[in-house]
């Protein structure tokens, strides 16, 4: 047994019991914090990003070893989990997305294959959370603020979306020469066709959570403070239904695939485009990887 966790894999390796409170723990790492509910068998993970509300490859190495460990925890009876949900503990914000921050130094140093390593890194992470981790698990996305960029292709790859009412959703990459390459191409064109997906890509504009509740990406809506008790009611409400909607999920997969293939090859893509930005382009990035910044100074967190 893979020990991805070595304080849970310790313990049960020694026959001692784990209470699920520790095993719960033993899934927090520096920028995501967990809870768990032993009565519904769900995992709460929040975002806890430092600096930027952002995926840093430090909160994308968190992320693998989180989804390593639930598939041991799991697999060994350690800790049940029939639902992950994932939210953010920052204010206002799910996820902002892509480090632009990482993004603009690896253009100025010709960089291909840092760029395309975290965008494996990222599509890795979607695809494996679009498949539940490959055990009966729904994954719940849990949106208490905006989600732009990779934060919206994140929110992709969950089975169920819940939204809080003011919430905005965008792909603002082609104000900087981009395009979303982290899965959002693959995902929308399966669930609103190719030209839809374009279309959407292409505008650059935002979306309310009522919009895309209306496009049928996002499944349930919540009045501002609400999302989180709607969560909870729609794992009781549909616990009996549990293994149902895991077999439908599983169903859909197989007639729309997505390979994780697809995903890499169009990250390829996006490298290549990003290697083609200009000067204007990257001062343009630039400047928004200084406003996210400053948003912290603004949490007060």
């Amino acid at each position: 047994m893979t020990a991805y966790y070595p304080e849970l894999a310790n313990e049960i390796r020694d026959g001692r019991s784990t209470p699920m409170n520790d095993a719960s723990h033993a899934l927090s790492f520096g920028q995501l914090v967990t809870r768990y509910d032993s009565k519904a068998q769900t995992l709460w993970t929040d975002m806890r990003p430092r600096i930027r509300p952002s995926f840093n490859p430090d909160l994308l190495r968190d992320f693998e070893r989180w989804q390593d460990g639930i598939v041991q925890a799991v697999d060994t009876g350690a800790l049940p989990v029939r639902y992950l949900v994932l939210g953010s503990s920052f204010p206002g914000v799910f996820s902002l997305g892509g480090d632009l921050d990482l993004f603009a130094q690896a253009i100025r140093n010709r960089d291909h294959a840092a760029l395309a390593r975290y965008g494996h890194r990222c599509v890795r992470i979607l695809y494996r959370n679009m498949c539940g981790l490959e055990r009966p698990i729904i994954t719940i996305g849990l949106v208490e603020g905006d989600a732009l960029g990779g934060g919206f292709e994140a929110l992709l790859s969950f089975h169920v979306v819940i939204a809080e009412r003011g919430t905005s959703f965008g792909l603002p990459e082609t104000m900087f020469g981009l395009f979303p390459g982290m899965g959002a191409h693959c995902f929308l064109s399966r669930r609103l066709g190719a030209a839809r997906a374009e279309r959407m890509i292409l505008s650059g504009r935002t979306y309310s959570a009522d919009e895309l509740y209306e496009m049928g990406l996002v499944h349930g809506l919540a009045e501002p403070g609400g999302g989180r008790k709607m969560v909870a009611d729609y794992v009781r409400q549909n616990d009996r239904r549990h293994s149902a909607h895991c077999a439908i999920y599983e169903a859909s997969r197989a007639v729309n695939p997505l390979r994780l293939e697809e995903l890499e090859a169009v990250v390829d893509l996006w490298a290549d485009a990003a290697l083609r930005l200009t000067e204007g382009d990257l001062k343009r990035m630039e400047r928004l990887v200084a406003a996210q910044t400053r948003l912290r100074g603004k949490s007060g967190k």
